[in-house]
This record gives C-alpha cells, sequence and structure tokens, in this order.
C-alpha cells in the first residue's frame, strides 16, 4: 500500500507494545542509540517542556489544567448522568438491619444485618478501550489538542463514574517513506488502576507527550530504526492508528482519529463536548435520539 491508501499492512517495524505508563517512561528514559534524538536534546519552545520539564510531567501529571476540566467534566457529567444509571437494591452490612448474616453473626462480627438499599449503579457495565493517536502536523493548533484532552477526560471520568471501566492506549504510527509505516503503542490507562486524570490530560493535551516522550521512546530502539525516525524527522501522516497495531486480545477497541488542523469538532469545549455525545451513544452508554439539553450539535 501507501501513504495514499494507509493500512496496518504498511507497518515495517514495530516496537513491542508497552502495557503500562511506566514501561512507556522507561522507553523514553532509556538511554539513547542516536546522539541527536530530538526527545532529549531538542531545543526551543516547540515541544512544549523541557527534557527534565517533560519527565515531572510524566510523574505528576498536568495539574495546572485541571480546575478547568473539573468544571467541564462536572458539566458532561450533570448531562449524560441519568442515561447511564439505573437504581437497584444492594446490600449493605451495618449493626442494624432488617435480616441477620449468619455466616457474619457467628464469625463475632459487628456488622451483621444487612438492609437492601436502593442505589444508582451502572445499567451496563463493561470495560472500554480506546485507542489514541498521539501524531498529528506540526501546524495542528494547541488549543484543539487541549479541547480534545479535556473532551476525553470528561468521557473517560463520566464513564468510570457509571460502573464502567476505562482502558487507554496511546499510539505513534508515522509513515518514514511513502510505504513503510513505523507503529508503537502504550497503555497509559489500565482499567485495573484509579483514573489519574492529570496524567490523562498530559497525554492527551500536551504537546510534549508526543516532542518528547514519545520521540524518546523512539529515539532509544534499535540504532538502524532510531536514525531512520530521526532521519525523517520522526515521519510524517497519516498517523492513523488501527485495531492490528494493539496486542491480542482486546476486544473491540475504539479507534480515535487522529488530530488534524482541518478538524472542526476540537474547535470549542462546547463542540468537543458534544462530539463526546455522539461518543458516548455510538459505544451504545447513551440511548441515541435524546441529545442533552442545550447541548451544541455535531461538527
Amino acid at each position: 500500500m501507501s501513504r495514499r491508501h494507509p493500512g496496518p499492512e504498511d507497518t515495517d517495524h514495530a516496537l513491542p507494545p508497552m502495557w503500562s505508563w511506566q514501561e512507556f517512561v522507561d522507553a523514553a528514559r532509556a538511554p539513547d542509540t542516536i546522539d541527536d534524538g530530538d526527545g532529549r536534546h531538542a531545543g526551543g519552545d516547540w515541544p512544549g517542556a523541557t527534557w527534565s520539564e517533560a519527565l515531572r510531567l510524566a510523574e505528576d501529571g498536568w495539574t495546572t489544567v485541571l480546575p478547568d476540566v473539573d468544571a467541564e467534566v462536572a458539566q458532561l457529567r450533570e448531562r449524560i448522568g441519568d442515561e447511564v444509571l439505573t437504581t437497584a437494591l444492594v446490600p449493605a452490612w451495618d449493626v442494624t438491619g432488617s435480616e441477620v448474616d449468619i455466616g457474619a453473626y457467628l464469625s463475632g462480627e459487628p456488622e451483621c444485618m444487612v438492609d437492601a438499599v436502593p442505589q444508582r449503579i451502572s445499567a451496563r457495565g463493561r470495560v472500554v478501550t480506546f485507542l489514541v493517536p498521539a501524531g498529528y502536523v506540526n501546524t495542528t493548533p494547541h488549543s484543539a489538542i487541549h479541547h480534545r484532552g479535556v473532551a476525553l477526560s470528561a468521557l473517560c471520568s463520566s464513564i468510570i463514574a457509571a460502573g464502567h471501566s476505562v482502558e487507554i492506549w496511546s499510539g505513534f504510527t508515522p509513515y518514514v517513506g511513502d510505504t513503510d509505516r513505523f507503529a508503537a503503542v502504550a497503555r497509559v490507562i489500565s482499567a485495573a488502576e484509579p483514573l489519574d486524570m492529570g496524567r490523562l490530560m498530559f497525554v492527551m493535551a500536551h504537546p510534549a507527550m508526543l516532542r518528547r516522550l514519545w520521540f524518546a521512546a523512539w529515539d532509544s530502539a534499535p540504532h538502524a530504526v532510531a536514525r531512520r525516525m530521526r532521519d525523517t524527522s520522526y515521519g510524517g501522516g497519516p498517523y492513523d492508528c488501527y485495531a492490528e497495531d494493539l496486542p491480542g486480545g482486546i476486544v473491540e477497541p475504539y479507534v480515535l482519529s487522529y488530530l488534524s488542523p482541518e478538524d472542526s469538532q476540537w474547535e470549542t469545549v462546547d463542540t468537543a463536548l458534544a462530539w463526546c455525545w455522539e461518543m458516548f451513544t455510538s459505544l451504545g452508554l447513551l440511548r441515541a435520539g435524546r441529545a442533552p439539553e442545550n447541548a451544541p450539535g455535531p461538527a
């Protein structure tokens, strides 16, 4: 195939999948196999942070944006809460109640009485896996990166609040020639861990995720691979990711499109949240046919 007709079969070299955030950061920290990699050595403001700042953000998350993000997350949760939750009776143990838990009573547990308590729970609990392309052309406005990060953070937070689990993979998959594609994926949020909003905002909304950490992960690849990546200025578009880029066993991942300067859905927070509504519906986490009150239409 070619860059005009891209596909996963164009992959010429793939790094081993990185199964955790720490494994990805370790790959970025690993010694370079070339002496001029941009991950560590690029100057100027283009990367969005120095190498040391990028490592600090990787550890601490991008927390300076969280107040605004929290407000926007709350806005989306308010819009979708009743759609993904239902009321069910769940058992609650206490020192008083309507029934005796015989096992707890015989073991001497003081909280051996059980009551059925109404509780809002997820109507469709499941694991939702996202694969998010980290690559974008250098003319993509930072505001678009930020709005996408806010939207995806809101989406993931709302899904988790509704009782679902979220797994997020980041992929950097550029073309290093007309027909050759290099591919690498890293799991940055696991379904088994609490959602780290600061990390998610850094991954999704900060240019240093791509221009420092992902570049550095490729700078430590085998020398011939790292050299080719660097000599092609870390490749070019299209930066599409595919389900085939993920390790086997991941069922029905939702693969986002890569950021493009022409994208209109990320122009404002409102259009980004409207796009999130469309995503919720397409994933079956919301009922189709009822948009949030006063929500803008999809871009």
